[in-house]
């Protein structure tokens, strides 16, 4: 199982409906192939609540190392993934709603003044709620008193979810201090991420050089690498690597499917050096993969 993407990486995933745009969902890593969900984004928020177990979670160029208890603030419109520490299994809980369950209306009083100010500051893509600070343990009880009103969907519970956000969002302000330092420039290079990672998808089981990449963005190759270094924190080869190694896990899973093979349809073209590639990023081979795969 893998997280569903469109060609620009955004989930296809509804979060709630329509009428109420709230979704709770329980979650654990080890339901998707080797541990991680691969980046994504969506234009709601996510809060993760860390039910047990523990959590890389990546959010743009940062990391967060989650921990049994602990929350994460998404942002919307952020990149993130997410893979086990230590080879550890995470039980999660993932909280989505959009901001319109805030505002009410686009351009909304609430709208301009406390939600877009958050929603577009391109500097908050995440906050990391571990109880260092008191207003953290307010923020746990109304995501617990959410996740029970969605589970028991007693009457009014989208009313009693809706006052809630509500207190939730204001807890967030009253402690948020904007940088004031994003702008056009950082939107359009999250743009150009979001092209670089959507390209991989068209065309990692083909030869991809950097100079391709490049001239797909219309940019000079360094600028094409440090542009992705800086907001993925890894160089934009690693990213290949790790995509392609992803991907191969699908293959492997067949088992009509020769290792060979699944190294060559992932872009690989010496199966030796897919084999080396897969146990320094999964701490096993390919084949040992597979035969784990097998007995389960």
């Amino acid at each position: 199982m893998q997280i569903v993407t469109n060609q620009f990486q955004k989930e296809i995933k509804q979060h709630g409906s329509d009428g109420f745009p709230f979704l709770v969902s329980h979650e654990r890593l080890s339901k998707y192939e080797a541990g991680s969900f691969l980046w994504h984004w969506h234009p709601e928020i996510e809060i993760t609540f860390i039910e047990s177990g523990q959590m890389l979670y990546k959010v743009n160029q940062l990391a967060f190392h989650l921990k049994t208890g602990d929350m994460l603030f998404g942002n919307a419109n952020t990149l993130h993934a997410g893979e086990m520490k230590n080879q550890q299994d995470c039980e999660y809980i993932s909280i989505t709603f959009s901001p319109r369950l805030i505002y009410g209306f686009y351009q909304s009083s609430i709208c301009l003044k406390y939600v877009e100010p958050l929603t577009q500051d391109l500097s908050l893509s995440a906050i990391h709620l571990d109880y260092t600070q008191e207003w953290h343990t307010v923020f746990a009880a109304l995501i617990k008193e959410m996740i029970a009103l969605y589970e028991n969907q007693q009457n009014f519970y989208e009313l009693e979810i809706s006052i809630r956000l509500q207190s939730l969002w204001k807890l967030i302000l009253e402690h948020y201090t904007p940088a004031n330092n994003a702008s056009a420039h950082d939107k359009r290079d999250y743009d150009r991420i979001r092209e670089i990672m959507n390209y991989v998808e068209q065309h990692f089981h083909e030869k991809i050089t950097l100079e391709d990449i490049s001239a797909h963005l219309h940019l000079c190759e360094s600028e094409c690498s440090r542009l992705f270094k800086r907001y993925m924190n890894l160089s934009l080869f690693s990213f290949l690597q790790e995509y392609r190694v992803e991907r191969s896990l699908e293959y492997l899973a067949d088992r009509n499917e020769t290792v060979s093979g699944a190294a060559e349809k992932c872009g690989f073209a010496d199966s030796n050096y897919y084999a080396k590639v897969f146990a320094k990023i999964k701490g096993i081979s390919p084949s040992a993969y597979r035969k784990k795969l097998m007995v389960q």
